[in-house]
């Protein structure tokens, strides 16, 4: 049977986008060499215990040579509270509830642009450029340089690639190879203006991390570099998505996109139902520290983990009618942001970003629907759920 997934050119390893459920929650693959975690109850397990399972990944790959210095994603506590705690100031609820103004006063402007078209490209005209400016401005680095960071950014993500761990391959090679020559492009760009920062600080968050002390010790600049890194990609990567998801979830599902219309008090519950439907970030990686029994199977201690948060999330054990968009859902307990000490940092201003633009798009363009003629194309990447382009009829 042909699904809507399968039309829209969705990554074939998202089975669960099909309907599809997994025979077991927790899974080895040989071929990979690491474990798949489809299940809610197990992914909360893993990513509520830190310190059984831990973040810090690249261990389990020493032949890709990549600093995890300053990576907070990657990153066990102690260590890992100690960094989150100096940014966690730039997304306190105040902060990020006073930038909805400047938000708001953006999305008109890039729509302005577009108003006299008779459509529109969802991701090139609003989803892309919002919170890529937004979060480019909170670093404090030109956000005229945005095609610049797409640029490196789409070629880190454009593979489509599984990895494995056991079956080298030129094509996993070269997949590697490009996505940590495009982080390096992004990380000495942010090295530079970092080191600009240390001679002439300015009142933004990069000159926050240069300043910042940890344990009495000034960030290297390799940390700050990848510590913004983070930020600058997970910043914009997320909310682009949202955005764009929470579209098209609305446009394949008319009637409950005329009960949003209608009452805009259900967006927010529109965008997590999106959030929960098409999980932006698919997977998670954990490193087993011991032996531990999950989803009735012994795991050895360092053994890879490949948490599936977008599987999690159609879970039928914890998820009513998992594969029906539902923005009525109550509870609505999705795992897309995470859980635990990794829970993404900056929810809230994704969330915020969502809220606004969907609310001024459905103003000011109110026969606002997909192109029959333009489907959308979806990211290429098994590890991600989340269009690429959307193109729209303004009537």
């Amino acid at each position: 049977m042909t699904t809507q997934a399968d039309t829209w050119g969705i990554h074939k390893a998202q089975f669960w986008l099909r309907g599809q459920i997994p025979d077991e929650p927790v899974q080895f693959a040989p071929d990979l060499g690491m474990w798949n975690v489809y299940g809610y109850p197990e992914t909360l397990r893993i990513l509520g215990d830190p310190g059984l399972f831990s973040s810090e990944t690249m261990r389990m790959v020493p032949e890709i040579k990549r600093s995890n210095e300053g990576n907070l994603v990657r990153m066990d506590p102690p260590e890992h509270k100690k960094l989150r705690n100096l940014v966690s100031h730039a997304f306190t609820p105040k902060v990020v509830a006073d930038l909805e103004p400047r938000i708001a006063r953006l999305t008109h402007e890039l729509l302005d642009a577009v108003d006299g078209r008779d459509r529109l490209e969802l991701v090139a005209d609003l989803a892309y450029p919002l919170p890529v400016i937004v979060i480019a401005e909170l670093l404090g680095v030109p956000s005229s340089d945005r095609d610049m960071f797409k640029q490196w950014v789409d070629k880190m993500l454009e593979n489509s690639l599984q990895f494995s761990l056991v079956k080298r391959s030129e094509e996993q090679d070269r997949m590697v190879e490009v996505a940590l020559e495009q982080a390096k492009h992004l990380t000495d760009y942010l090295s530079a203006h970092a080191a600009e920062r240390r001679r002439k600080p300015r009142a933004d968050l990069l000159t926050k991390l240069v300043e910042a002390e940890v344990d009495g010790d000034r960030l290297t600049e390799t940390e700050v570099a990848n510590f913004a890194n983070i930020l600058l990609i997970a910043g914009h990567i997320t909310t682009t998505m949202l955005l764009g998801n929470t579209v098209l979830c609305l446009d394949t599902n008319p009637a409950e996109k005329a009960r949003v219309r209608a009452d805009r008090s259900l967006v927010p519950a529109a965008i997590e139902e999106s959030l929960r439907f098409f999980s932006p970030f698919a997977v998670l990686g954990r490193v087993t520290m011991r032996a531990v029994e999950l989803g009735g199977k012994t795991i050895p201690a360092d053994q890879l983990l490949m948490v599936w948060i977008a599987a999690a999330n159609r879970d039928p054990r914890q998820f009513t009618n998992p594969n029906v968009f539902d923005p009525s859902r109550d509870p609505n307990p999705h795992v897309a942001f995470g859980r635990g000490i990794h829970f993404c940092i900056g929810a809230p201003l994704a969330r915020l970003e969502g809220r606004v633009a969907l609310n001024i798009l459905m103003d000011r363009f109110p026969g606002l629907r997909l192109d029959p003629d333009a489907p959308p194309e979806f990211l290429p990447s098994p590890n991600m759920t989340g269009v690429r382009k959307l193109s729209l009829l303004r009537h």
